[in-house]
């Protein structure tokens, strides 16, 4: 699905015909100019799924939220741009198959980062009722507690499934459906499974980030399934060799100048991994 078919930044010259408008000021930036135009960058054709590569300062993030600023997607965390970005997006120009559905968004690795920050709260509130529950019921265990009236049944009954129960069992069972015990990994592609629905477009800024090989592999899986089969369209930025291979995916090199697509296999950081791992392949054979 294609809710988003093209999208043209403006190029040098138009760049330079804005800021020559501008009065006199001691500006310290002038972001996002002058980022995307030195590397010629000034058109991108999607695909179901688009990605934007390239090492730090290529400028795939700063597309990336030049586009979400242009669409007017839905973001969480704040985004450091500067005040000629809501201009800079103005002479962009954006080509859509319809509107853009609503719930569309672009998510970061701070969204993922905070996401992670606020379960670990609730785990570390978890953790001091685990801890209080350890005691209470050793206290329990050893209780000769006697029923004296109907309003210490409650607690009978509690003291009774202490003595029937393990430590853990019982831990668990007070505990509820609270408890989780996923890692930092599980818990990022936690967050892009549940953020990520059906029929709407998504901007992913490195989604690598907090994940391990393993789960990088299952989140280019999941965008694969997602774009292919639920309506999905991503564009992606990345330098992952993972989500680089996710099928049919259109691939612009940053690295490049000027910018150019090209197979993932062609790329500067998967050749590097591809090399590596060739000059070492006997010490896998042993």
């Amino acid at each position: 699905m294609l809710y988003l078919e093209s999208f043209e930044f403006p190029d040098d010259e138009r760049e330079f015909d804005y800021l020559l408008q501008i009065k006199r000021k001691c500006y310290t930036s002038y972001y996002p100019f002058k980022i995307l135009s030195r590397r010629s960058f000034s058109r991108i054709d999607f695909e179901p799924v688009t990605i934007l590569y390239g090492g730090n300062g290529t400028g795939k993030s700063t597309a990336l939220h030049v586009i979400a600023e242009r669409a007017q997607l839905e973001r969480q965390a704040p985004y450091n741009k500067t005040c000629f970005f809501e201009d800079y997006a103005s002479l962009c120009c954006m080509e859509t198959a319809g509107d853009i559905p609503e719930g569309s968004c672009i998510i970061t690795s701070d969204d993922v980062f905070d996401y992670m920050l606020s379960v670990r709260e609730i785990n570390d509130g978890i953790d001091t009722k685990r801890s209080d529950l350890f005691e209470e019921y050793h206290e329990l265990k050893r209780t000769g507690f006697q029923l004296s009236s109907m309003a210490d049944y409650a607690q009978l009954r509690k003291v009774n499934r202490a003595r029937k129960r393990t430590q853990s069992r019982f831990v668990r069972e007070e505990l509820g459906t609270e408890l989780r015990t996923f890692s930092n990994g599980e818990n990022a592609f936690r967050y892009f499974s549940e953020k990520i629905t059906e029929n709407a477009l998504y901007l992913l800024d490195e989604p690598e980030n907090s994940l391990s090989p393993e789960r990088q592999m299952e989140l280019a899986q999941f965008i694969e399934d997602s774009a292919r089969f639920f309506g999905c369209q991503f564009v992606i930025s990345t330098h992952s060799p993972f989500v680089l291979a996710i099928k049919g995916a259109k691939i612009y090199d940053l690295d490049s100048e000027p910018v150019d697509v090209r197979r993932w296999t062609q790329l500067k950081n998967v050749r590097a991994y591809y090399d590596f791992f060739m000059d070492r392949r006997c010490e896998f054979e042993e």
